[in-house]
């Protein structure tokens, strides 16, 4: 059976008249008769009593026309909310970041808006060492996060949004005749720094800053919420490393970034997805987004 044998049958029992089913599904009337047939078969039934002048629904044809109407009002439905979302009328997107990629993420997002306001948005932070279980089992449709916490799975799209490098947050009050601090004045200070289960890749290559200067810190403060880490510094507990970008689009009173000197602190960032995403609203924000990406390499775009 299909959706239009239902429709003939539904529009035979409203009309009693196989003459006006056609009509109004634009098929003749012996294809009208034919999937009458073809459903009594189906269901082992009559659907209904024929004479030459009359047509009349059975009791079997009366109980199934409820059903019938209700499939076709379901499939009318969900052909709508197809409708609608591929023209950007509706639907809803999940949104995954971690917390030091703020910035692009909302840059991405103005765009989608200005173009499908009408499509719901919801954002979700990123669990730290959980992002790569999250990007393989959550039902977020995209992930931003740092490149090195993409599993290694062939399920996984991503796009290189941006790239970032390391710098060193201190108060505002802080005095520096050249802008920056070298490693001795580093081996003096207190640290305040986003801490490992919340971001793993950002507290790893902080470590390796230590080794590369040949010191341990004087003392760590450690804290799960970037906002917290912003509060300390300005409070004078002490500096911290973050990605440059990120200081940059947090309009933080109380702290100033300095220039981290002689290490290598390149990171890059992503916008990551599954490939059996079946939303249809996931498919327009790429194609809303994907221009975006201006940051270029061999690695850029994974099919």
């Amino acid at each position: 059976m299909d959706h239009i044998q239902l429709k003939c049958f539904i529009s035979v029992a409203r009309t009693l008249s196989f003459s006006e089913a056609a009509r109004r599904n634009y098929v003749s009337q012996s294809t009208v008769s034919r999937y009458i047939r073809d459903l009594e078969k189906e269901f082992g039934v009559k659907l209904f009593e024929r004479t030459r002048r009359d047509v009349s629904l059975t009791n079997e044809g009366k109980l199934i026309l409820p059903y019938a109407q209700e499939i076709i009002d379901t499939l009318n439905k969900a052909t709508s909310v197809v409708n609608q979302l591929h023209s950007g009328k509706g639907g809803r997107l999940r949104l995954a970041y971690d917390s030091t990629s703020i910035g692009y993420p909302t840059k991405l997002l103005k765009k989608f808006t200005q173009k499908y306001p009408d499509i719901a948005i919801e954002m979700l932070r990123l669990s730290g060492v959980d992002a790569s279980v999250d990007i393989n089992n959550a039902d977020c449709d995209f992930f931003f996060m740092l490149r090195d916490m993409l599993p290694d799975s062939d399920n996984i799209d991503y796009v290189v949004t941006h790239k970032d490098t390391l710098s060193l947050i201190i108060s505002s009050d802080f005095r520096s005749r050249n802008n920056s601090l070298n490693a001795a004045d580093l081996k003096s200070k207190s640290f305040v720094l986003l801490s490992e289960a919340e971001s793993p890749i950002l507290y790893m290559e902080i470590m390796d800053i230590f080794r590369t200067f040949h010191f341990s810190p004087n003392s760590v403060d450690e804290f799960d919420d970037v906002r917290a880490v912003f509060m300390a510094v300005g409070a004078g507990r002490g500096v911290s490393i973050l990605p440059t970008k990120l200081v940059e689009s947090y309009p933080v009173p109380y702290v100033k970034k300095l220039e981290l000197n002689g290490v290598e602190t390149d990171l890059s960032y992503v916008l990551a997805w599954r490939k059996n995403n079946a939303n249809p609203a996931a498919q327009l924000f790429l194609n809303a987004v994907i221009g975006s990406f201006t940051e270029t390499e061999d690695e850029e775009f994974v099919n």
